[in-house]
C-alpha cells in the first residue's frame, strides 16, 4: 500500500511551479505529521473548530481555510489562519480585516468565485468579483492574493478558463487556487497556480459530522 510520502511524491511529479495545498480535513494529526515529514508545509481545512485543534499540536505550519466561513467564526479565522480562500462577501472581508491582530502580517485572502452560477454553491458571481476585489484592497489587514474556484464535477473547461481570464484581469494578484484530486490535470492545463489535494494524498476521507 502506498504511503502518504509516496502519494505526495506522485502528486508533486505532476506539478511544475504550482503550489500544493494538502487538504487535511478529517485527517488525524498523526497523518498530517507523516505529510510534514515528507516535506509538506501548507495544509487546508474546511472547519474552523477542527483546524484550531490541529493548530495546537502543529503550530509551525501554514494553514489555509478552504471551507465556507460563517460570521461567528471570523475572529478565530482572522487570528489563527494564514490564508482564507473563501471570502465571498464584503461583510466577511470587513470582519476579517477588523479582527486580524495587529502583530500578525496582513491575512492572505482569495475571493471564492461561484463559477457554476448555482445558488446552492458558495462564492460570488463572476461579475461581482472585481467590485469586491476593489473593496478588499482598501482593507488594511487583508492582502488580496487572487481567486479560488470549485468547478462542478465534470465541468467543461470553459468554467476553468472563465476563472483564469478573470484572474488575469485583476492587478497585483499571484494565486489562482483551482483543482482538486479529481480535476487536477484540467486545472493545471488551464492555468491554476495552487491545487488543493486531499484524496490523492491521504486516501478517501472519513465523513465529517461537525460544521464550522
Amino acid at each position: 500500500m502506498a504511503t502518504i510520502a509516496d502519494n505526495l511524491q506522485a502528486v508533486r511529479s505532476r506539478l511544475r511551479g504550482v503550489t500544493l495545498l494538502a487538504v487535511s480535513k478529517t485527517q488525524d494529526v498523526s497523518r498530517i505529521r507523516e505529510a510534514v515529514a515528507a516535506g509538506q508545509h501548507a495544509f487546508g481545512e474546511n472547519y474552523v473548530q477542527e483546524a484550531l485543534q490541529k493548530m495546537q499540536e502543529l503550530p509551525a505550519l501554514e494553514w489555509h481555510l478552504i471551507g465556507p466561513l460563517q460570521s461567528n467564526k471570523t475572529r478565530a479565522a482572522a487570528e489563527r489562519f494564514d490564508w482564507v480562500q473563501t471570502v465571498a462577501s464584503e461583510k466577511i472581508a470587513r470582519r476579517l480585516s477588523e479582527q486580524r491582530p495587529a502583530h500578525l502580517p496582513a491575512l492572505n485572502v482569495l475571493i471564492q468565485v461561484n463559477v457554476s452560477g448555482e445558488e446552492s454553491k458558495s462564492g460570488v458571481a463572476i461579475d461581482a468579483v472585481k467590485p469586491l476585489a476593489e473593496i478588499i484592497r482598501q482593507m488594511p489587514r487583508l492582502r488580496l492574493r487572487g481567486l479560488m474556484a470549485i468547478p462542478e464535477p465534470g465541468a467543461d473547461r470553459s468554467r476553468y478558463r472563465a476563472v483564469k481570464s478573470l484572474f488575469d484581469e485583476l492587478e497585483g494578484v499571484d494565486t489562482l487556487s483551482m483543482g482538486m484530486s479529481d480535476d487536477l490535470d484540467v486545472a493545471l492545463a488551464e492555468g491554476s497556480t495552487m491545487v488543493r489535494i486531499g484524496t490523492a494524498i491521504f486516501g478517501p476521507r472519513k465523513k465529517h459530522k461537525d460544521a464550522a
